[in-house]
């Protein structure tokens, strides 16, 4: 719905439909995720996932490896009967367990990747309401959320934002996140 109006409102401006005086003004473009991404503490976020997910990754990878050389060993049919079982039984716990620890590795990640892009999105929204109150703006949108077909670069606010976003949340050298608890070893469950 709010699409819907953002959208709407833009078409009427390109249309040259008047808007009351007191709404005129320039209208500016913004790639959000861009923005966001690009600010030194975004940066910084996305360093942090990947040095606090890393364990997790190596994990999985070995893993991933325990599971290739157990369907080697099966593919190969030296073993009997009873081995093959045996090994059939291992590789669909080991495939269980990967699937579990892939799924709330991939959950925890997005939690926390999500978090981090509402964190900073709130900061820069702030910024962009005084930016565009100070500039002359009336509308700024997001690119990514309202289908744009065309924008001039003049519009183009994201370089803008990211330099304000630097200078308002200047970022503090420090160690990374602490990493998860890795993935149990061999043999035993997880959860």
């Amino acid at each position: 719905m709010k699409n819907r109006l953002t959208a709407f409102v833009m078409f009427l401006a390109l249309c040259g439909f008047p808007l009351p005086a007191r709404a005129q003004g320039k209208i500016g473009v913004i790639n959000m995720n861009l923005a966001i991404a690009s600010t030194a503490e975004g940066k910084k976020a996305i360093e942090d996932l990947k040095a606090k997910y890393a364990p997790r990754q190596q994990e999985l990878e070995r893993l991933q490896s325990e599971i290739q050389s157990t369907q080697d060993q099966l593919s190969k049919g030296t073993s009997s009967d009873d081995d093959q079982r045996r090994l059939s039984r291992e590789l669909e716990e080991k495939q269980r367990n990967f699937k579990r620890w892939s799924d709330d590795a991939q959950s925890d990640f997005a939690s926390d990747r999500d978090d981090a892009v509402r964190r900073l999105g709130q900061k820069m929204v702030a910024l962009i309401g005084d930016y565009a109150q100070k500039n002359g703006f009336s509308l700024v949108i997001d690119e990514v959320q309202v289908p744009i077909y065309f924008a001039a670069k003049q519009i183009d606010i994201t370089a803008d934002m990211i330099k304000l976003y630097d200078q308002t949340n200047p970022v503090a050298a420090g160690a990374p996140a602490k990493s998860p608890s890795t993935a149990p070893a061999a043999g035993t469950k997880h959860r």
